[in-house]
Formats: structure tokens, C-alpha cells, sequence
């Protein structure tokens, strides 16, 4: 049966895991990847220009176009709708009840701040209601809402929201480690600090369900 308690326009469960529309994107969908990995070349030849770089050198002359099609086809993917994995859902035919975990998915952001990467591991969890979810497809969630210039709370927000409107359930916990290199190597470069943030929705809610969600990601 269906989680009587979801609902993806449902204020109470909303209202801590607000749909993360972000503002400062804009989808350029009537540009396609050539075009975009072209335009991208010519501006990103302009700053190696400015920053003083011979683009005769064997070794440059060629990154304006690497460092395009890097943008577009790998790091900043997650920027194209058409992107979005496709995602397969089963039929809970086991009527299986407890916490499934998929813990240490990989984790390669671009802090949208300084335009750096941020590395950690995603940890989620979920009760199943009518529907549960291929193992490998957690982890595309993860790499598509990564691969765009993130923030670590939006990131985190953003897959929870994904995940309870797949699964039709508002139980579902996502938690993020990751080291930002906007702190290890510039600034106050700081190699041992790690951000942790967390989404607890539905039964995560509860102290001592977390607690076992929190305790099982950090057993090894």
C-alpha cells in the first residue's frame, strides 16, 4: 500500500524539505551540447589569454576544448534535463518493512561558490511502502544532482526530495560527508575539517531510527 502519509504537495512533510528550485539556474535547453562545448572553448581560451598562458604551448593548446567538453559531457551534465536517469522501480511484492541502506556512494560535486570540487561519500536510507528501488539507481540520483555547482545542503535536500517522490514515501534519510576544496586549498586551507548534513523525513524523524540509520553507515 501506498504511504498514506506522503504526498508530494503534502505542506507538513514539505515544509522542512522545501523543493529546491534553484534560482540562480537557468536551463539552456535550446542550446545543444556542440554548441554549448563552442561557446565554452572560446570564453575559457579568453581567461588562459588573461591569465597570461601561451596557447601555442603543446601542452595548452588544447585545454580551452578539453576543458569544454569536461564541463559539459561530465562535471556540469547534471546541468541538461535530458540527463536525468531513468529510473527503475519494483513492486514491494515482499512486503518488505525495514530500513534498506545504500551507504559510501561516491560523491564528485563543483562548489558553486568557487568553482572547485567537493569529494565525500552519500549515505541514504529508506522505508519501502509500495515500491522499491534498484540498488545502482541510488547512486545515479546521487551523480545526477551532483554534477552541477552545488551547495552541500541543497545537494543533500535535493536527492531526499528525489528519492520520496520515486518511492512514494516521505521515510527517507540522506546524510553527506565531504571535504570542500574552497576550504583545503584556498582560504584558510584546512585539510582536516569534513561538512556533515543531514535529511531525516518520516520515520527518520524518530531518535531512535536514526540512531540505527547513523550507527549502520558508520560500521565498517
Amino acid at each position: 500500500m501506498r504511504d498514506p502519509n506522503f504526498s508530494s504537495s503534502n505542506p507538513e512533510l514539505n515544509k522542512n524539505n522545501l523543493v529546491l528550485d534553484n534560482p540562480a539556474i537557468s536551463f539552456r535547453t535550446e542550446l545543444d551540447d556542440d554548441t554549448k562545448i563552442e561557446l565554452i572553448e572560446k570564453n575559457f581560451r579568453e581567461i588562459m589569454e588573461v591569465l597570461g598562458l601561451d596557447l601555442d604551448d603543446d601542452s595548452l593548446k588544447d585545454s580551452p576544448r578539453r576543458i569544454a567538453k569536461m564541463y559539459v559531457k561530465e562535471i556540469f551534465s547534471g546541468l541538461n534535463p535530458a540527463n536525468k536517469p531513468s529510473i527503475t522501480v519494483f513492486k514491494n511484492n515482499y512486503n518488505y518493512k525495514r530500513m534498506i541502506i545504500e551507504k559510501d556512494i561516491t560523491l564528485y560535486s563543483t562548489c558553486e561558490h568557487h568553482f572547485v570540487p567537493i569529494m565525500g561519500k552519500v549515505h541514504v536510507a529508506y522505508f519501502p511502502a509500495d515500491k522499491v528501488i534498484g540498488l545502482s539507481k541510488l547512486n545515479r540520483i546521487v551523480q545526477f544532482f551532483a554534477k552541477k555547482p552545488q551547495l552541500q545542503e541543497k545537494l543533500t535536500e535535493e536527492i531526499a526530495r528525489e528519492m520520496m517522490n520515486i518511492l512514494e514515501t516521505g521515510d527517507v534519510a540522506v546524510q553527506i560527508e565531504a571535504d570542500h576544496l574552497c576550504v583545503r586549498s584556498r582560504g584558510v586551507n584546512d585539510v582536516n575539517s569534513t561538512t556533515v548534513t543531514s535529511s531525516f523525513n518520516g520515520k527518520f524523524n524518530d531518535y531512535e531510527i536514526s540512531n540505527e540509520f547513523l550507527s549502520s553507515i558508520k560500521n565498517k
